[in-house]
């Protein structure tokens, strides 16, 4: 029995697991998002509903999984602050959580090096993308209905400069004007936020 424990432990400790869970996890809400064509359903999202649990109910320390799933982090290619700024002095937030909040709307490697430049939580930053990745994916194509914008090419760049990566890959799905768009967008943003982030 204690074999099968420490051999179950090295596994959970190994960074090929954390990999390989969250690719699962994502390759799972790909298909429950193809299935059912909804952007409720994205991918990244339940990616996180299904392993936030596993992790909690296994008992699997966040530094065991994030071994191997900080890896996926590396493979995101870098490419409104003043509003993050204000709302963060509105709301009475230290320089700190301001510092982690600014560059949410860029790539994750981006947001990072100009959130440690800026002194933030990198972890706060890191959850920030993805947080406004997800709602911004999740409520594009439904924004895009609503307000009966037409445009592919004003569609990829809000996509591009206001949710992160994951909007992009979105807008890749709503078209290839509003991908290529979308792409464009956050590679300009990502630079201007690095350019702007020096001044601050």
């Amino acid at each position: 029995m204690d074999n099968i424990l420490s051999n179950l432990q090295a596994i959970l400790s190994n960074g090929l697991f954390g990999i390989t869970l969250t690719i699962v996890g994502y390759l799972i809400g790909l298909w429950l998002n193809r299935k059912f064509k909804t952007p409720i359903l994205n991918p990244l999202l339940i990616a996180m509903v299904l392993i936030i649990p596993i992790l909690y109910f296994c008992r699997i320390p966040y530094d065991s999984y994030n071994e191997g799933g900080s890896i996926i982090t590396v493979f995101l290619v870098p490419v409104t602050i003043g509003s993050t700024i204000a709302l963060c002095k509105v709301f009475g937030l230290d320089e700190t959580l301001t510092g982690s909040l600014v560059p949410h709307t860029v790539t994750t490697p981006i947001a990072v090096g100009v959130s440690e430049k800026l002194g933030g939580i990198t972890g706060i930053t890191v959850a920030g993308v993805i947080f406004t990745g997800v709602i911004g994916a999740v409520l594009a194509p439904l924004l895009v209905k609503l307000l009966r914008i037409k445009n592919p090419v004003g569609i990829g760049v809000g996509l591009g400069c206001s949710s992160t990566a994951i909007g992009t890959a979105r807008a890749m799905e709503l078209g290839e004007i509003q991908g290529a768009m979308s792409s464009m967008a956050l590679g300009v943003a990502g630079m201007m936020t690095v350019v702007i982030s020096l001044f601050l």
